[in-house]
């Protein structure tokens, strides 16, 4: 970016975006996994002690699911923005204060009296969450290239699968060890130490990178894109109060908002402003619109069904929350492995890993299905472990190799908004599925008092969006192929092929 002057992991000698490796990049890459880790596993967290918060703050249902859906919404709401304040500020700034706000409202959250004082420290919570999201992968670009980037995808991108995973165990596990009516403050507690502990460490590891100059934020954009995602998320968010049936009108309001959205970027684009989030990314940057698909459409499914399981084993079979979540802990341990694993291999094997880690999910969840349908109700948990674990497997070859083939060709000054607005489509899909699936979930039973054909049609509907995901994996695959070819077989033809260059 112009005016950016030299700093770890930069050449004094070139560009802005020339690179020198920073010595401690590794150890500032922890750093942002850890404050990474925390901001996502607070999404799912949560949900386990929702009953016991109700009970000790007399509130309502609806009350208390506006401290899991009012985090997601505010998480969501601020993704894009932040990322582009990043890029045109500073992303190690943002990053720390973001953690720092961070901290502050997990203590609030903990502290909270009553049930209304709780919910506002929930949405600044998920606020600064969302500040410090997309910083996460932009400084993955900024201080990695090559085979390194892919690694440290690798990591961010087990982070990611590991945080919605183990959040119903991790808070399980909390409410055991915190005995007592007040236990469940502690969900929100254990952020504090571990989060000074982040602040102190990345003030100290963090790249900096000084900046001369100043950017520009785009703000009617920034109110179109909020105003169009709230549109979108708010029936999503308030779903288990009949959201969807009330406020379905907000869909075509949203969908309208985002339209103006698209064509304002685009005017900045022909005017040489700076928009928030360049549509340039999704027509001239190789994978990206096809990669924010695939992440989108995955966590649907990806999302939407550790709430199904959680209603399915606590309230079908009984199980604690702690036994709930640990009845899913196959499928974790399988996406932890694999996904340190496929970040070393997606140089190699490019969007091909995509595709076969959502076969293996499909593949997974679907004998997972089946069994828990079939098999007898007492070892059935027992005989799907094997089949979760294969589906996490999977599950760790698409999210860390899909993040890499999506940003790997995204400019290091466009990184924070390109991240954001991945991350923004990861949000709205994991909102749908949790809407959708649990809502599938007690339609079914509702008609037929059965919770296993409750839970296999609702993972049925989790597998169709992975499987719309693995066709548009598959396209991109097979279009690298065809490029490939052509670069071997037809080499003039390839290199006289125009090629689009662009500025932010």
């Amino acid at each position: 970016m112009p005016g950016a002057e030299p700093g770890p992991g930069r050449n004094p000698g070139a560009g802005p975006d020339a690179y020198v490796p920073d010595p401690r990049r590794w150890k500032a890459l922890w750093v942002t996994l850890v404050a990474g880790f925390m901001s996502l596993l607070d999404v799912t967290i949560v949900a386990v002690a929702l009953p016991t918060v109700q009970r000790d703050l007399h509130a309502s249902a609806a009350q208390v699911q506006w401290v899991v859906s009012g985090y997601a919404l505010t998480f969501a709401l601020a993704l894009v923005t932040a990322g582009r304040l990043g890029d045109a500020l500073d992303r190690r700034r943002i990053f720390l204060l973001a953690l720092g706000a961070f901290v502050l409202c997990s203590a609030a959250c903990g502290a909270a009296p009553d049930i209304t004082l709780l919910v506002v420290a929930r949405l600044a919570q998920g606020l600064a969450a969302g500040c410090m999201a997309p910083q996460n992968s932009a400084l993955i670009q900024q201080m990695f290239r090559g085979a390194e980037r892919g690694r440290a995808f690798g990591l961010f991108g087990a982070v990611v699968g590991i945080s919605s995973a183990v959040g119903p165990i991790t808070g399980g596990t909390i409410l055991a060890l915190a005995s007592g009516p007040q236990g469940w403050r502690w969900i929100f507690y254990v952020n504090v130490p571990i989060g000074v502990v982040a602040v102190l460490l990345g003030r100290r590891l963090l790249p900096r990178v000084r900046r001369t100059g100043k950017g520009s934020v785009d703000v009617p954009g920034v109110l179109l894109l909020g105003a169009g995602v709230l549109a979108v998320m708010y029936p999503l968010v308030q779903a288990d109060s009949g959201g969807i049936g009330q406020l379905w009108w907000l869909f075509p309001v949203g969908a309208a908002i985002l339209a103006a959205f698209a064509w304002w970027q685009r005017r900045l684009v022909a005017r040489q402003g700076q928009p928030l989030l360049d549509p340039r990314l999704f027509t001239t940057v190789r994978g990206y619109a096809i990669g924010a698909g695939v992440g989108t459409l995955y966590f649907i499914g990806f999302s939407g069904v550790w709430l199904v399981f959680a209603l399915y084993y606590q309230h079908g079979l009984g199980f604690s929350p702690l036994r709930s979540g640990l009845a899913v802990t196959p499928f974790a341990v399988g996406s932890a492995s694999a996904a340190v694993i496929a970040g070393r291999l997606v140089d190699r094997f490019g969007r091909r890993l995509t595709v076969w880690g959502l076969t293996g999910v499909i593949a997974g969840l679907g004998g997972t299905a089946l069994l828990l349908r079939y098999a007898p109700v007492d070892s059935a948990p027992w005989i799907a472990a094997p089949a979760l674990f294969v589906g996490g497997i999977g599950g760790g070859f698409v999210v860390s190799p899909n993040i890499t083939m999506t940003l790997r060709d995204v400019p290091v000054r466009m990184a924070g908004a390109a991240g954001g607005a991945l991350q923004t489509g990861q949000r709205l899909g994991a909102a749908v599925g949790t809407a959708a699936l649990p809502g599938l979930f007690y339609l079914v039973l509702g008609r037929s008092d059965d919770y296993r054909s409750a839970l296999f049609v609702s993972l049925i509907a989790a597998l169709v969006a992975m499987l719309v995901s693995l066709a548009l994996a598959t396209s991109d695959w097979l279009r690298d192929r065809r490029t490939r070819h052509r670069r071997e077989n037809c080499p003039d033809e390839v290199a006289n092929a125009p090629v689009h260059h662009w500025q932010s």
